[in-house]
């Protein structure tokens, strides 16, 4: 990860395992005086921590870099040109399991919990633990069993270095309860984080929506795994939630470092030529004849008039194939963690099960298109045209409904690649081939780290009852 931000405060957090221990306290001389107050670092502020907690999050969402996030892959949004070992869903050579672990418990959740515990200000409590509950959501989506209940203890006065993993079903449960309990904290006394929040610029009301629509989400992962859970969640959330695109949780970054998009630092500082489209995503696209293609992709890359994607995980010249956009190449590009199309494809697969959110499932379906559309600046005459269309409206698109909903959600999810890996593996749609190597399936999730079998073994072994495959199903995918 870049250290590019300021407040990147590693050097005061104490990691959650043993081995992130280690590294951080690999200098006497930078770590000096931490076991003065490990709980509560005098050096900073919470608002510092803050910050930081939220840039680390962002830009580990944003990023391409094959050390860091390879969702993009796993959805087969992008493919690789020469070296093809991430899209082939080789997670350990690079030990990119082990970044996301220790990214988040220390960059992120770390941060987030001594921040946490400096301050009483109601407010500001509920904005963390909103972040929080995203954070570790991410994780158990990612993992399946991880620690939770004896995480973020490597600095205590008597450390846990060795925590045992919850089980998946039983976070989620409690990352529930946590976020109902911050969506009424914003209720709270307090002012919370203005000018610092980076998200909604002090803005209790886009909080309380982004809180609301945690839990749409948290409810719509519980759809085949608990439905009765699922329903009550989204059904007495939903209205109160996102609700067109003046509320979708952007980051803004800067058109110069060091406050920039990963994404340009991936694509255009590292100066290599390393992703593009792949065939599986481009081939949808064409098929659709798409008016997102001239945002997604590059028109100045066409190929003999049209779009052409690279063979999914094979190598492949990367002038021999269309390009990424170059809105995506902008250093200022936003981040995104949830928006207003996201939540309408989880409604209408709510409407297509027959909960009640308030319209049907070709209504929100319709709302989720719309929504894309305009946040990727497609004019609304050819959204008008292209809902029209028999293969795109609800009515006639071919498939099921539930095929049509995971379809348009996929595409939607462009450059989200987290989200878009993730309504592959609930939906189980839309088709995604083996990699071109090695033909392996898409991973269902990632395996744990090494570094963590190695110093946390016994409890890696007891985790996801001994199953720490890639094709080991996360708790709510059932089917």
């Amino acid at each position: 990860m870049n250290s590019k931000y300021q407040f990147k405060m590693k050097k005061f957090i104490f990691l959650t395992f043993a081995l992130a221990l280690t590294v951080s306290c690999s200098s006497d001389e930078d770590y000096e005086g931490l076991n003065k107050n490990p709980n509560a670092p005098a050096e900073v502020s919470d608002t510092q921590l803050f910050v930081s907690a939220t840039n680390s999050l962002i830009d580990f969402v944003e990023s391409t870099n094959v050390n860091v996030n390879n969702f993009r892959l796993y959805a087969q949004y992008w493919t690789q040109t020469q070296y093809t070992d991430e899209a082939n869903y080789e997670m350990q050579n690079r030990s990119i399991p082990d970044y996301m672990f220790s990214e988040f418990y220390r960059d992120v959740l770390g941060d987030l919990d001594n921040a946490k515990n400096l301050v009483s200000d109601a407010v500001k409590i509920a904005q963390i633990e909103l972040l929080s509950v995203y954070a570790y959501q991410m994780l158990v989506d990612a993992f399946g069993d991880v620690p939770y209940s004896e995480a973020l203890k490597a600095g205590a006065e008597t450390p846990n270095l060795a925590p045992a993993y919850d089980d998946d079903a039983t976070i989620y449960a409690d990352l529930i309860s946590r976020a109902q309990a911050a969506v009424s904290g914003l209720s709270g006394s307090g002012t919370g984080y203005t000018s610092d929040d980076l998200i909604f610029s002090g803005s209790v009301a886009h909080w309380k929506k982004f809180g609301h629509s945690l839990l749409v989400k948290l409810g719509s992962r519980l759809v085949d795994q608990n439905e009765a859970t699922a329903k009550s969640l989204i059904e007495s959330n939903y209205a109160s939630g996102i609700s067109s695109n003046a509320d979708n949780a952007y980051f803004q970054f800067e058109s110069s470092p060091p406050n920039t998009n990963p994404l340009w630092e991936d694509l255009v500082q590292s100066g290599r030529q390393d992703f593009i489209p792949a065939d599986t995503f481009v081939n949808v696209m064409n098929d659709l004849s798409d008016p997102r293609s001239d945002k997604f992709f590059d028109p100045t890359s066409l190929i003999n008039g049209a779009y052409q994607g690279g063979p999914y995980g094979v190598s492949t010249p990367f002038n021999d194939n269309s390009h990424i956009s170059q809105t995506l190449y902008a250093a200022d590009f936003r981040g995104v963690l949830m928006d207003y199309a996201e939540m309408s494809f989880i409604l209408a697969e709510a409407a297509r099960r027959g909960f009640s959110v308030g319209g049907t499932a070709a209504q929100h379906y319709e709302n989720g298109i719309t929504a894309s559309m305009s946040e990727w600046g497609v004019s609304s005459d050819h959204t008008t045209a292209y809902l029209a269309q028999d293969n795109v409206a609800f009515a006639t698109a071919p498939g099921t409904d539930h095929e049509k909903i995971a379809k348009q959600f996929w595409i939607a999810m462009y450059n989200r690649g987290f989200e878009g890996w993730t309504v592959y593996r609930l939906f189980d749609s839309p088709a995604l081939p083996n990699a071109g190597t090695l033909d392996l399936p898409v991973p269902k999730r990632y395996t744990y780290p090494q570094s963590e079998q190695t110093i946390n073994g016994a409890n890696v072994k007891a985790a996801n009852g001994g199953n720490d495959t890639q094709q080991t199903s996360i708790f709510w995918d059932t089917k």
